[in-house]
């Protein structure tokens, strides 16, 4: 009887998300058509009858979720819908793709097998597998780019319910999102969604700090409606008098890009300014042109408060290259507070909150914003015909267009052109054409003659100059930065390049086997790509080969601490409960060939503590955490544990490519341990002020200083330390102290000191 009462209930919850799905349906703007939706959520319903997920609710409510985001929030209509209701019954029960065909037809069976190809997140099980599901991720945008948007918002719904997974999971989970999917989101004009995966990542991986700077936005809350209400007032009768029709919105500064902005300028919550933005979205006139109403709407604006002259950002007449549509002006508002004003149509406010989506709906051969979308997709399709020897280098090449920022630059005719930030002469040649970025000798840059490898900046007219006589040349690879030019001439270069990548990685393999490290060792591999500053292990076996990198002393430089540092390559420690005890008595010695690899149990999270044990975990070269830090584990074939910061690159890395390998850390300390860490100091160059500091560090703290850098000029001081402190509440603590002094401006921790050569 208890039984059939939770299935009622089970089937009443369905039901009712259904109904919810519904209404959001009617809302839509598309044709409805009831009875083939009725019909999908009938066969997933049947499909999918008993299953549950991990939260213990019933798994039909996964699929209705993601059905109404995909029509509620990205805007798609009834095919994309079935096929959201559908996208896990091939994969979860015992029906197959030609079944959806049969019943479904062609279209909404197409988008299904694309989704199942990618199952299980772009990620599964081994890297290359990974980054294979990413290629064919990437290729359903050739196909149908409605696959990867439905897949987006399958991975909304699965980090909105990511609270029910245990913590490595979640941090494998939040480090693809953040990895991928946001970036992808952003590409894709899906901004507000792009903003709840990074908020969501944050909360996931660094949970206090989320916290934290979500309580102060509560705090702040009734102040800031009060500023906001005062500000709109005259721009509300100035645009009354003007007769538009509008509506005005306060936004808030999301919680991801405050903490950003705390980290790239640290600063502390109080000194993030801009947390206010005011967005105006005006009903189009139909006797002025949207884009002069754009800039009236600016007129009644700026008419009471004053532009910052270098806040104005015309994103209308250049469109960012996913669509995005706005005019954005910093203005100073009331009690001095700097305050943005975003200025859009309804038109641009529905492409900016629904990306490609909204632009299939307001579609038009003019628009400008289409052609950079268009120009991407055409991008992603041009890197099929030449792929990367291996998925994980394609991942890497395509992240070159996914996550650049970008910059406007004209032809010799004035035709405006979008390229990646960091994009050169050469990159703009191959942007126009293949055969120009070939034959290319040069170019005028704002009628100066400039090398292939100049680096390009927003506003520069670019002529290119060609030469038939020029054919490619292998150090192009060295200074061009978009992924279309690097395939280009890694296709003209690939019979070359392969047989000099296979030296480079027989080199390695010799190397690292006269080290006693395996040649599998995918963490050893970053390692390598990090001290080299490469991107890709391919990358690293073609400069080998080259000769232009040399792995002379890798052991010291790379694998092992450098001379001079006061501490070694790993601590030992014990993980409580890591690891069960040997059958062996405690009191019987035990030979090598007697300790068997004992696996780890990576779905608990593990105790790490100062006490120096029997067992070896390494604390990772690439971040150095300390104590306090957020951390997680990475487990390598020897059940070795590796510890990196939750935010280092590496774990980045490691999170997408190896999510299975993740484990949860608790890390306390005893204060016993002591462990690398370095502040940096600037402030006013006044007489004595390092005694002062010096004394703060190694008196008042007892903390031993490693190596001490300082540089002064103009007045001005820097100062590196390098210490040994027990955790993050230690170094905390001096860098506060150090604050107080009157001469002292700013004090941070950043990354360990790199000895010299």
């Amino acid at each position: 009887m208890a039984n059939e009462q939770q299935l009622l209930s089970d089937e009443e919850l369905i039901k009712q998300e259904y109904w919810y799905l519904i209404e959001d349906y009617k809302s839509s703007v598309h044709n409805l058509n009831y009875e083939l939706i009725d019909k999908a959520y009938n066969f997933a319903t049947k499909a999918h009858h008993g299953a549950r997920r991990r939260s213990g609710e019933p798994y039909m409510i996964h699929p209705l979720s993601v059905a109404r985001i995909v029509v509620k929030e990205i805007g798609l209509g009834t095919t994309s819908i079935c096929a959201s209701l559908l996208h896990d019954v091939v994969e979860d029960t015992d029906y197959t793709v030609d079944d959806i065909r049969n019943i479904f037809g062609d279209r909404i069976a197409n988008i299904v097998d694309g989704l199942t190809k990618i199952s299980g997140g772009v990620f599964a099980e081994q890297a290359s597998t990974q980054a294979e599901n990413f290629r064919k991720l990437l290729l359903t945008i050739s196909e149908d780019i409605r696959v990867i948007m439905i897949k987006i918002a399958d991975r909304l719904h699965n980090m909105r319910t990511l609270s029910s997974m245990p913590p490595a999971k979640q941090y494998k989970i939040a480090g693809e999102t953040t990895y991928i999917y946001a970036p992808l989101a952003y590409r894709l004009g899906l901004y507000k969604i792009k903003i709840e995966l990074e908020d969501l990542s944050l909360k996931y991986e660094h949970p206090e700090i989320y916290q934290q700077i979500k309580n102060k936005l509560l705090e702040g809350d009734t102040q800031r409606k009060e500023v906001y209400a005062r500000f709109i007032k005259p721009i509300e009768n100035q645009l009354q008098l003007m007769n538009y029709e509008y509506d005005i919105e306060m936004r808030v500064k999301s919680i991801s890009s405050i903490w950003n902005k705390m980290k790239v300028k640290n600063i502390p919550f109080e000194d993030v300014y801009d947390l206010l933005a005011v967005r105006i979205i005006f009903r189009t006139r139909y006797d002025i042109e949207e884009k002069n109403q754009a800039w009236m709407v600016y007129s009644a604006v700026t008419s009471h408060y004053r532009p910052h002259p270098e806040r104005i950002r015309d994103w209308i007449s250049t469109p960012k290259a996913n669509g995005y549509e706005a005019l954005h002006v910093t203005v100073m508002g009331p009690e001095g507070i700097w305050i943005e004003v975003q200025i859009r149509s309804e038109r641009m406010h529905a492409i900016a909150e629904r990306g490609i989506s909204a632009h299939w709906k307001y579609k038009s051969g003019e628009q400008t914003s289409d052609s950079e979308l268009d120009n991407w997709l055409k991008t992603i399709k041009e890197m099929f015909e030449n792929p990367e020897p291996s998925a994980i280098d394609f991942l890497d090449t395509f992240k070159l267009n996914l996550f650049a920022t970008e910059i406007f630059v004209f032809t010799p005719k004035g035709e405006i052109k979008t390229l990646p930030q960091g994009a050169t002469a050469l990159d703009f040649a191959f942007y126009l054409h293949s055969d120009l970025g070939y034959q290319c000798i040069g170019a005028k840059v704002n009628h100066k003659l400039e090398a292939l490898s100049h680096v390009l900046n927003s506003g520069d007219q670019i002529e290119i100059l060609t030469s038939k006589k020029q054919t490619p040349q292998l150090e192009w690879l060295n200074f061009v930065t978009t992924a279309r030019a690097q395939s280009k001439l890694k296709a003209v270069f690939k019979k070359e390049t392969r047989s000099i990548s296979v030296l480079g990685k027989q080199l390695l393999e010799e190397n690292l086997q006269k080290l006693g490290i395996r040649t599998d060792n995918n963490e050893s591999i970053d390692l390598l790509l990090e001290y080299f500053k490469l991107a890709t292990k391919d990358d690293l076996y073609y400069e080998l080969g080259r000769g232009t990198i040399s792995l002379e002393g890798i052991d010291d430089k790379v694998f092992k601490k450098k001379t001079g540092l006061k501490w070694r390559n790993y601590w030992k420690f014990q993980f409580v409960g890591a690891r069960k005890n040997n059958s062996k008595n405690d009191d019987e010695e035990l030979t090598d060939a007697d300790k068997p690899i004992k696996k780890i149990d990576r779905s608990k999270t593990l105790k790490l503590t100062d006490d120096n044990k029997d067992e070896a975990y390494e604390v990772a070269e690439c971040c150095n955490p300390i104590p306090g830090d957020d951390v997680l584990g990475y487990v390598n074939d020897n059940e070795l544990i590796t510890i990196h910061k939750r935010e280092c690159a590496v774990a980045a890395k490691l999170k997408s490519n190896f999510g299975d390998r993740i484990v949860s850390i608790d890390w306390s300390s005893k204060k016993i341990l002591s462990f690398p860490a370095v502040i940096e100091v600037k402030g006013i160059d006044t007489q004595g002020v390092l005694i002062q500091i010096i004394q703060i560090i190694s008196e008042e703290f007892a903390v031993n200083i490693d190596k001490l850098k300082v540089e002064s000029h103009d007045g001005i001081f820097e100062g590196i330390f390098q210490l040994n402190v027990h955790a993050v509440d230690h170094i905390n603590q001096i860098c506060t102290k150090i604050l107080k002094l009157k001469a002292i401006n700013s004090v941070k921790r950043v990354d360990l000191i790199v000895n010299e050569s």
